[in-house]
């Protein structure tokens, strides 16, 4: 029996590994795809991958919250491993997801507030981040969610549940060497700046960018205090492209052009970013920390749809496209026929197939840093 247990195991690895390839391929220009057919994984350098942040990111711990921002319905994970949705914001898996499947660590990141986690998967890396968070606690208060000050303590909790399973001496390695993701920023800005403009009160564009970046070095700062060393900070994407800041801002469905200012504050923000986390670096001794550009993959695919095979990147495939996301886009919404043809699965997040042509720019942007 157990032989069979472990047969089944090993096919459905290799059933996600060929489902992967086939994610990647179908956003590679033809003269790319042939680099993954190949492919040999190694092992990983990374023993564990540990995240943090919104719903870009987040795996499902909203799942166990009282909070209305939730993906845990159909047909959020339509096209996930079992048809199942999981609580991500996302037709499949997330670029986190198919990071960790790239890096060799896992194939998917468990939400670290899911009951009974395995401590095989404790050890390889789980997911602290929250969907509608951000780096502005008021974010948080806002959509009643998990800020990052209670990712960290949860980040505390999972190092003393690793000390319990595996001992000090291994929790420390497993922390110090995991390979940190933090994906965070959109949420204050359309939350508490563009659409509801509570910090436009107190500050202009140029102060909250700051404000946001002095509130991401003070996560930095604590996330080192508690062991980790390699850092993955996520930019912003082209805000002003999201489908749903385009219809709070037109309110059309047709003749959709993105919010040029929006994407304009949004490359600000990110330069400032990729000027900051040097200096952070070298304050933090031992530390590696590298940025990570979302923007630009996002953008050369709104410029360049037909290139990556898709069809529509001004509306989302849930509903009409224009406003429907977590609460809205719901079992009984219209869905597009073909989600694949899609950049945004509902109108905030991107569809799984996007999110493999971004993982492949973010691993040729950080592997050779870290």
């Amino acid at each position: 029996m157990r032989g069979n247990h472990m047969a089944v195991a090993t096919l459905q690895r290799s059933q996600e590994q060929i489902r992967f390839h086939n994610i990647i391929q179908q956003f590679l220009p033809k003269d790319q795809a042939f680099l993954f057919l190949g492919e040999n994984p190694k092992q990983s350098k990374f023993p564990a991958i540990l995240i943090f942040g919104d719903s870009t990111v987040d795996t499902g711990n909203n799942n166990y919250i009282t909070t209305p921002i939730k993906a845990n319905h159909y047909p959020y994970g339509k096209d996930f491993p079992g048809r199942t949705p999981t609580g991500r914001f996302s037709n499949g898996k997330l670029a986190v997801d198919l990071l960790a499947s790239l890096l060799g660590v896992k194939q998917t990141i468990p939400p670290f507030l899911q009951p009974d986690i395995p401590a095989n998967e404790l050890r390889t890396g789980v997911c602290f981040a929250s969907a509608g968070t951000g780096y502005d606690n008021l974010t948080a208060d806002i959509t009643r969610v998990l800020p990052l000050s209670q990712q960290l303590i949860y980040f505390k909790n999972y190092t003393q549940m690793l000390n319990k399973i595996f001992g000090k001496e291994e929790a420390e390695r497993i922390i110090n060497h995991a390979l940190v993701s933090v994906s965070a920023g959109t949420n204050d800005f359309i939350f508490n700046f563009y659409d509801i403009p509570t910090r436009r009160t107190v500050f202009d564009i140029n102060n909250y960018q700051e404000f946001i970046i002095q509130m991401l070095h003070n996560f930095i700062k604590e996330l080192y205090k508690l062991g980790s060393r390699t850092l993955v900070i996520t930019g912003l994407p082209p805000i002003g492209c999201l489908p749903i800041q385009i219809t709070s801002k037109f309110h059309r469905r047709f003749g959709r052009t993105c919010v040029e200012e929006q994407n304009v504050e949004a490359q600000a923000y990110n330069k400032k970013l990729l000027q900051f986390l040097p200096r952070i670096q070298t304050s933090l001794k031992g530390s590696r920390i590298v940025y990570a550009d979302v923007y630009n993959p996002l953008m050369d695919i709104i410029n360049n749809p037909e290139k990556y095979g898709f069809r529509e990147t001004m509306i989302g495939c849930c509903g009409t496209g224009l406003v429907e996301a977590g609460p809205i886009c719901t079992p009984v919404t219209p869905l597009c026929q073909n989600s694949s043809e899609y950049l945004f699965f509902d109108s905030i997040h991107p569809s799984e197939k996007a999110y493999g042509y971004v993982t492949e720019c973010i691993k040729k942007q950080i592997l050779e840093k870290l």
